[in-house]
């Protein structure tokens, strides 16, 4: 069953809901075992940002059951991100001010392709929310060991995109990405520091071409 948050459950559209059209319309090869990785990243997600989900006891996170090495893997991971904090000033105000998993909705959201205006009732959850500063971020596991890798795993996977779609349903003008290695726990920082910059334009190019797609579609 996995997370039985009903954010899951919802029907607006979630950029997870685009990249799930993407896979559909413009298949590439996988690699790597995408359902451990997800399970993976559960785990580090809820040991950061949603502690009450975790069985300490029984190394649980829900109904996911985790190996002694997968749980102190995660922990080690959450180890590394903690004293990262005791250096970056900034990462340490998003992990004491933050309200995590903060949920949004943005109703009819307006889109344009073109020259043409459509609306969607769209969704996201974020990692990290700073509401006294009115934008957030997110939290990635990555198997990048330098900080090009994580550069590059940003437009592979997609990340600009979701960074875009998070902050234009949240009307947010800046956004981050903070990364954990999984090979050797090195912390990996991406900035959006306004709409000009070069990864929110790339992401919202992404996510219009597909989110035309998906009303096309779907509405």
């Amino acid at each position: 069953m996995g997370n039985p948050d009903a954010y899951f459950s919802r029907t607006e559209v979630s950029n997870s809901d685009l990249t799930e059209l993407k896979n559909f319309l413009y298949p590439r090869i996988q690699y790597g075992d995408r359902e451990a990785a997800f399970k993976f990243g559960t785990l580090v997600d809820a040991l950061i940002t949603e502690n009450d989900r975790v069985r300490y006891d029984k190394l649980m996170v829900d109904d996911y059951v985790y190996t002694q090495d997968e749980f102190e893997h995660g922990l080690e991971m959450r180890k590394a991100l903690r004293k990262e904090a005791e250096k970056d000033q900034f990462l340490a105000t998003v992990l004491s001010q933050s309200d995590t998993q903060r949920f949004m909705v943005n109703e009819q959201q307006e889109f344009h392709y073109g020259g043409f205006a459509y609306h969607l009732d769209t969704r996201c959850k974020w990692d990290w929310w700073l509401p006294a500063y009115g934008f957030g971020g997110d939290l990635k596991t990555t198997f990048a060991e330098s900080q090009k890798q994580f550069d590059e795993a940003i437009d592979f996977f997609d990340w600009d995109r979701s960074r875009a779609w998070y902050m234009d349903i949240a009307g947010s003008s800046r956004d981050f990405i903070y990364a954990i290695s999984k090979k050797n726990y090195r912390i990996f920082k991406h900035f959006i520091t306004d709409r000009n910059h070069s990864s929110y334009k790339h992401g919202r190019e992404k996510y219009n071409d597909l989110a035309f797609k998906w009303w096309q579609l779907m509405v």
